[in-house]
């Protein structure tokens, strides 16, 4: 390359009058947005930094009973009150699970699972997670286990293993019926599998998937008919998880 060509490359580009300072005031814009979208409110203090790398994150208060006098026949009030350091709340990252309640609500529908379903979900979640790190020194398993010594981590963790394995045995092998039911002609195209309920609960708990997600991972259409008969399904491996056997059918 030239002399000359090489200052040609170097020398910037002329454009508009003003141009530079509009794409500078657009990028500080950009970044005071992102910036923002990453601060936790208010109730949390000012000790929980903005990270944009978090993610969308949901509040979690802490609150407590405590006693507030007594009333007027003498008995104890309790009032809820907040608990935690400084009275103040704390977040987490925001999962599929939030992610559904969020778009149920803002679409005015029920939500599509109960408490109690998200919260086996969330719990087969971080034990399949605690336990992958079982064998990592100063993990969260090993810094619950006594006094550390390697009988007590060894306990905690084969416990966990077989409470695992248990709820994979509830949920079982087989395909989702409520998704077997659609006609293979409505389906979506010639590269779609059928979704076992292992994987569903899989992609969904542990791998944070979408219900659309799941059926395009598979080759389904994604449709609002085909995301019902996966809620149903989903719903149901849950419910087995929970220790429901469901309906008995003649």
């Amino acid at each position: 390359m030239t002399v000359k060509a090489e200052r040609n490359i170097l020398k910037p580009t002329p454009g508009k009058p003003g141009q530079a300072g509009r794409d500078l005031d657009a990028e500080r814009q950009r970044l005071a947005a992102i910036i923002a979208a990453a601060t936790p409110p208010t109730e949390c203090g000012p000790d929980i930094v903005p990270a944009p790398a978090r993610g969308r994150c949901v509040l979690v208060p802490h609150i407590a009973m405590a006693p507030s006098g007594t009333d007027a026949r003498g008995e104890q009030k309790w009032v809820p009150a907040a608990t935690g350091y400084g009275h103040r709340a704390s977040v987490r990252q925001m999962d599929v699970f939030d992610r559904m309640v969020l778009a149920a609500r803002r679409g005015r529908r029920p939500a599509p699972l109960t408490p109690g379903q998200i919260a086996v979900a969330r719990r087969y979640r971080d034990l399949v997670e605690r336990h992958d790190a079982g064998g990592i020194r100063c993990s969260d398993l090993d810094r619950a286990t006594g006094d550390g010594t390697g009988r007590d981590f060894m306990d905690a963790y084969l416990a966990e293993g077989r409470e695992i394995e248990a709820i994979r045995r509830r949920i079982g092998g087989g395909a989702s019926l409520a998704v077997r039911r659609i006609r293979p002609s409505t389906r979506g195209g010639p590269a779609r599998r059928a979704i076992l309920d292992r994987a569903l609960v899989d992609m969904v708990c542990l791998g944070d998937r979408t219900l659309s997600e799941v059926l395009r991972g598979h080759g389904w259409q994604v449709d609002g008919r085909h995301r019902a008969a996966l809620t149903e399904a989903l719903s149901g491996a849950l419910d087995r998880m929970i220790g429901y056997r469901g309906k008995k059918t003649s």
